[in-house]
């Protein structure tokens, strides 16, 4: 190889020299190396890619439209409702999770035998998958729409397993939202059926209690005190149920739980203190303490009070089951289709091109540094172990077999 000697300094002439010299090594190399590779190359399947474009379908009514009206009109009710049964819509998140569920991609596997496509041995389904995924893409584009697409040697099968995944997506997302609704059904019919009964139990002792006393009516000036128990207690079986959702929803160690377990907490303070109204004479001028009533009186409010509590509890809870009802119900569907998989025309993949020219630069990076080293063996004359002199003899039967003259 050309090195510095008795204080020459090689000059970059004299490596392109080197490689003149062995430039019918390289060509031949580089020669077979690329017929090589155009062969496999050719060789090679071609593979087609087919996109399916799905969007959510906007919020442009609540499902709470018609309870809105059933709760007197009240928006911050409708606003809860909502929240409380997951109305406001499916995020990506939840589709694209679906979509990579081992659940969707078995079904996608077995449903088109990718088992055999891909060649697994033993029917290993993980492998599959594996394979699988790495032909399988699901992302939202610029414009916020996901795009789904199938890489297969077949553009109609490619297209047909794209398909196949939009409808697989929207068919196990509407169950999901059916399984949630049910949960949601199941909790609020325990509450209604627990308000039938508390509201039964309190017209028989308001019953009983007329009958025996011929008591019919409640003074006018214990109005805002019985009121205000029936409002505050309602807000904490609203806020009761509030927190079971948020619980279910975001975890109970989220913020959005612990803020409405204080909210109860503090509505669960207030209605205690209306009920022992052990201070309340002297933090307010208009509720007056339940202890200073003749006894009689106090009897017939506190069971009045129960009767307006779970009246205006059932005034609430019963448009909400019905509404989880009717939820549990639906089976609307959760995506809209833009655009459905086509048996692409063009080639995904290969890209022979650009396989060819990779091993081509990448044969001539090995090759270069190799022909040096051989230059250096070929000039050595001075030795140091006897790998040095076999690395010269087998350059110089190499030279001899490319017919390079040294």
């Amino acid at each position: 190889m050309i090195e510095e000697t008795k204080g020459k300094t090689s000059t970059i002439s004299d490596y392109f020299y080197v490689l003149f010299k062995w430039k019918k090594f390289l060509i031949i190399n580089l020669l077979i190396i690329s017929i090589i590779t155009v062969t496999i190359v050719l060789l090679l399947p071609n593979k087609y890619k087919a996109t399916a474009t799905i969007m959510i379908p906007p919020d442009t009514q609540s499902a709470f439209g018609g309870l809105t009206s059933l709760l007197s009109g009240k928006s911050s009710l409708s606003s809860m409702g909502s929240k409380l049964f997951g109305v406001t819509g499916t995020s990506e998140d939840v589709l694209l999770g679906i979509l990579n569920s081992r659940t969707a991609l078995t079904d996608v596997i077995k449903k088109f035998n990718l088992i055999d496509y891909y060649e697994i041995s033993e029917n290993n389904i993980d492998k599959t998958i594996k394979a699988f995924r790495k032909d399988l893409s699901a992302d939202p584009n610029e414009y916020g729409m996901i795009e789904i697409s199938v890489i297969n040697k077949d553009p109609k099968v490619a297209a047909a397993i794209s398909n196949y995944f939009v409808g697989l997506i929207d068919s196990m997302n509407i169950i999901l939202n059916i399984q949630r609704a049910k949960n949601n059904r199941i909790f609020i019919e325990q509450r209604y059926l627990k308000n039938l009964q508390d509201l039964r139990v309190a017209e028989d002792s308001l019953y009983h209690f007329q009958r025996k006393y011929g008591i019919v009516s409640v003074p006018d000036q214990l109005e805002g005190t019985f009121k205000a128990a029936a409002e505050i207690e309602t807000q904490l079986t609203k806020k009761e149920i509030e927190a079971f959702f948020l619980k279910q929803q975001y975890g109970e160690n989220s913020p959005q739980y612990n803020l409405a377990i204080q909210e109860v907490n503090l509505l669960k303070k207030k209605v205690q203190e209306l009920k022992s109204s052990s201070e309340l004479s002297s933090k307010s001028n208009i509720l007056y303490a339940f202890k200073d009533m003749p006894d009689i009186a106090i009897s017939y409010l506190r069971i009045f009070r129960e009767v307006e509590i779970q009246q205006a509890i059932l005034e609430f809870v019963m448009p909400m089951y019905e509404q989880a009802k009717v939820e549990e119900q639906k089976s609307v569907p959760t995506v809209m289709v833009i655009d459905n998989a086509v048996p692409p025309q063009l080639k995904d993949g290969p890209k022979r091109t650009i396989i060819v020219i990779g091993i081509f630069l990448f044969a001539l990076f090995l090759l270069i540094p190799f022909v040096f080293v051989g230059e250096q063996a070929l000039m050595r004359t001075e030795f140091s172990n006897p790998l040095q002199i076999k690395l010269k003899n087998f350059y110089s039967k190499l030279l001899s077999f490319y017919k390079v003259k040294f």
